[in-house]
């Protein structure tokens, strides 16, 4: 009877706890709505078939918002870590919702789950598409999907630099100090909003300064220049065009996105550093930035000679276009394609995919495990060696400068173990579905690290709308999985986290 009435007393709980982080969730759908203003505006100037879906979708998302924040107004209170869980899990799982209205009003046929899996990879930044015709889709559908990209992105950072910190998850918390407006309360305060602010102004620049080059330096359109800005500065690899950057064939375009793929898997943090104090040096005091740009560099030289030597282009300098660029794309977690990688030796491609598992730094717009705690592993097995041959030996695990204390380094190792443990169930839970290994694999690596296409039958020839509703429904919780850094996911699945 005891322990009946312990359940009972903890299930009515529950609403208590849930209810306020409904009603914030609520207000941030409303805010949200607001931007499908934009492709609105785009498709009343262009007359297209999106107009009609968008204004649609708009008021039955805000009349939706109003009533849930009416219903749940009394239930307002101050969040605490375990709210911000709840908050977090809410709004990259209610927001692609809200976000793929527009796309199945326009395509009904298409399906609710494909809708969702392609405003969910547009939100978590991942760019695998289940969608075909892109180039033949209204302006006002692709600016959408771009956007969600661009806004994904955004949320990404604020996430990462701003909130999971103070959930004690995510790679941040190595480095608070160097954040820009450094946090060290256990809840929402002023200097998050200061930070997120510093970090909307420089990737609305960044993202501005890509779309120009993009249009006045390697020819494109403006509107295709400001899709694939928003694309590449998100890491989300959305294009506007089946063929996706193939489209264009050109390795200046390619160029110029290789440079700001790079830039927007950097740290924004460094970014702030480096603009605040108007010194370039800040990036090569940061070990993260130094070891991502050598693992590039190093793997796109000599995994060029792959297909040179097996003759898929006719000569090295050819065969380092391509690779340099699909694999800084999938490498940065972005997921552009200036070429079916899917026919190449398959070393390549699956060393890219695994390059997208550690490529990116924390801070940054792009997913996976991060450089950072690569480093943190690296170091710490270093250490080992030292401490098996001198056993009196103290040696301090420190990165930047800063010392990690073993905490730190057992957050580390347990996140790589749920990480690693999350792709062989998903893997084989597609599996169990029918769908064969490679592309299960592939499938779920790309989507848990938000890196786009994968092999196989998603190939970057091909895309996920080949598979079953059940398997999207898979992927799609691999991004969600792989963007909130797994631990903040995984927490509302144990019954200690809703215990009074």
């Amino acid at each position: 009877m005891a322990r009946e009435a312990y359940v009972q007393s903890t299930i009515r709980s529950v609403p208590y706890r849930v209810l306020p982080t409904v009603n914030v969730l609520a207000r941030v759908a409303a805010i949200f709505s607001l931007s499908m203003l934009l492709p609105i505006a785009v498709a009343w100037q262009g007359n297209d078939a999106g107009l009609m879906p968008f204004v649609q979708a708009l008021g039955a998302l805000l009349l939706a918002s109003v009533v849930v924040i009416a219903a749940t107004q009394r239930f307002q209170r101050e969040l605490g870590a375990r709210d911000g869980f709840v908050l977090v899990v809410g709004l990259w799982t209610a927001l692609p919702a809200a976000a793929a209205v527009p796309l199945l009003l326009y395509r009904p046929e298409l399906g609710y789950s494909y809708a969702y899996f392609e405003a969910m990879s547009g939100l978590t930044t991942t760019g695998a598409t289940a969608l075909s015709g892109l180039d033949q889709l209204p302006a006002s559908i692709n600016l959408w999907r771009h956007l969600l990209n661009w806004l994904g992105g955004m949320g990404i950072l604020v996430l990462a630099v701003a909130i999971l910190p103070l959930l004690g998850v995510g790679g941040m918390q190595l480095f608070k100090a160097e954040t820009p407006g450094p946090i060290k309360d256990a809840k929402l305060t002023p200097r998050i909003r200061e930070t997120a602010r510093n970090l909307w102004l420089i990737y609305a620049a960044l993202t501005l300064a890509c779309a120009l080059l993009l249009h006045y330096a390697g020819g494109m359109g403006l509107f295709d220049a400001a899709c694939h800005a928003m694309s590449a500065l998100s890491l989300g690899g959305f294009s506007t065009h089946d063929a996706n950057v193939g489209h264009f064939d050109s390795a200046l375009v390619e160029a110029i996105l290789i440079v700001f793929m790079l830039i927007a898997a950097t740290n924004f943090a460094t970014h702030y550093l480096a603009l605040a104090g108007r010194r370039l040096s800040v990036y090569w005091r940061d070990s993260e930035f130094k070891a991502m740009l050598l693992l590039v560099i190093t793997s796109t030289l000599l995994l060029a000679f792959v297909p040179w030597l097996h003759a898929v282009y006719p000569d090295y300098g050819m065969a380092l276009r391509h690779v340099a660029f699909n694999l800084v794309s999938v490498a940065t977690g972005s997921g552009f394609a200036s070429a079916d990688f899917g026919q190449w030796p398959i070393v390549v491609p699956l060393a890219m995919l695994f390059l997208s598992g550690i490529t990116a730094c924390a801070g940054s717009t792009g997913g996976g495990i991060k450089m950072i705690r690569a480093l943190v592993l690296i170091r710490e097995a270093s250490r080992q060696f030292t401490t098996l041959l001198h056993p009196s030996a103290v040696r301090p695990l420190r990165v930047n400068g800063i010392s990690l204390s073993g905490q730190v380094v057992f957050a580390v190792l347990g996140f790589i173990f749920l990480y690693f443990m999350s792709i062989t169930v998903l893997t084989f839970t597609l599996l169990l579905s029918g769908l064969d290994f490679i592309s299960s694999l592939t499938a779920i690596v790309a989507c848990i690290n938000n890196a786009g296409p994968g092999l196989g039958v998603i190939g970057p020839a091909s895309n996920y709308g080949v598979l079953s509703e059940f398997q999207v429904w898979v992927c799609s919780f691999a991004m969600l999985l792989g963007r909130l850094e797994v631990f903040s996911v995984l927490v509302l699945f144990t019954p200690a986290f809703w215990r009074s």
